[in-house]
């Protein structure tokens, strides 16, 4: 008897999938969201003090720009839930991944200063999370309060998959190479790419599924 309400709730959490995974939407989001963490934690958040490394900061000093952004971020994402109550989620998310892919092709062609690591440091800290909240509202329209927080983790889950393929892939391109510049380019071009597919997020709500 115990067991019961655990396979109903596994079953529930795979049966909210299939009906999302056949959205263009879920997929939209998925995608986007995967970029997130692909230039967030996997990029920015592995490998920004091995870059500034390369470059010759200290690493403390370096570790000081990820503190940096952890303190902007609390602003950006506040900012951008009000953004969010106010203005079209879907551009929110366009401006914020191609503003975040731009950055980061600009990063490696910097002179890698204090000063032009701290001003990287506080825009991508205010970009950082700031995908979350029009990221959810667009969720919950497209599926419903019902099902949009498990419809959420499962876009949570591309978002880590995207943070693990960019950890690894920069990691292979430096090994290679022998320095950061594609990685970074590569990552800028992922942040355009999600500008581009949050334009094309349907608004048009899911007809909700009996209980």
């Amino acid at each position: 008897a115990p067991a019961a309400p655990r396979t109903g709730m596994v079953a529930a959490t795979f049966g909210t999938l299939a009906r999302a995974a056949k959205t263009r939407t879920f997929w939209y989001l998925f995608a986007t969201f995967f970029v997130c963490g692909f230039t967030t934690n996997g990029l920015v958040g592995t490998h920004l003090i091995a870059l500034c490394g390369d470059h010759g900061m200290p690493e403390v000093q370096a570790a000081g720009l990820l503190a940096m952004m952890g303190i902007f971020d609390l602003l950006g994402t506040t900012a951008s839930g009000w953004l969010t109550d106010r203005y079209d989620p879907r551009k929110l998310l366009f401006v914020y991944y191609a503003l975040r892919g731009l950055s980061l092709m600009y990063l490696p062609y910097s002179d890698f200063s204090f000063y032009s690591l701290s001003i990287f440091a506080i825009f991508f800290g205010l970009d950082w999370i700031a995908t979350v909240p029009p990221t959810l509202r667009l969720t919950t329209e497209a599926f419903g309060e019902r099902d949009a927080s498990i419809v959420f983790g499962w876009i949570v889950a591309g978002h880590q998959m995207g943070a693990a393929s960019a950890a690894w892939m920069a990691g292979a391109l430096r090994e290679a190479q022998g320095n950061y510049l594609m990685a970074f380019v590569v990552s800028g071009a992922t942040g355009i790419i999600a500008a581009v597919l949050a334009l094309m997020i349907g608004r048009k709500r899911v007809v909700a599924q009996p209980a």
